[in-house]
């Protein structure tokens, strides 16, 4: 089985080098950590039944080499209740596993709300990891959607943030 900061590290060291790929097996558990393209999505598997968990509560457990490759784990009940994705809106996306921000301190402004615009380089919210705090770009230019998660919550790695409509 793999530790959650064995994950990170890895996912850290995937996103700083040129390899685009890592497959580890260990102990009967297999991880494989792809660099997301801006239409790949990202697949960890494991050869046990190994349950999920969101903020705290256990979910189903699923055997992980029958689960589709693009499905795209539930984040929290409030977000799968959210406006149903439309194919035309693009997804910003986690790129670590932390705790998601939508403002610089406690007593300051989100960065963006609903109905907001953003360019290609506008901060959309901080993510915590590993006690650094690391600013994401919308990196797409449109306007702000949705937000999908709330603030202080714990994000995985993949995990939708945000909906944009690209202008």
């Amino acid at each position: 089985m793999f530790k959650l900061s064995e994950i990170k590290e890895l996912i850290k060291l995937v996103d700083q080098t040129s390899v685009h790929e890592l497959e580890i097996e260990n102990e009967g558990a297999r991880l494989l950590i792809r660099k997301p393209g801006k239409t790949e999505v990202v697949n960890v598997q494991t050869a046990s039944l190994v349950p999920t968990y969101t903020q705290g509560v256990p979910a189903p457990v699923q055997h992980a080499q029958h689960a589709p490759a693009a499905a795209p784990a539930p984040s929290a009940p409030e977000a799968t209740q959210a406006a149903p994705v439309n194919a035309n809106l693009h997804q910003i996306l986690s790129p670590m596993v932390g705790t998601f921000y939508r403002s610089s301190s406690p007593d300051a402004a989100p960065f963006v709300s609903v109905g907001d615009r953003v360019n290609e380089k506008s901060v959309v919210c901080i993510l915590e990891a590993m006690k650094l705090m690391n600013e994401l770009e919308a990196e797409v230019r449109g306007e702000i959607v949705d937000v999908l998660v709330e603030n202080g919550q714990l994000i995985e790695f993949g995990q939708p943030l945000f909906l944009v409509k690209p202008e």
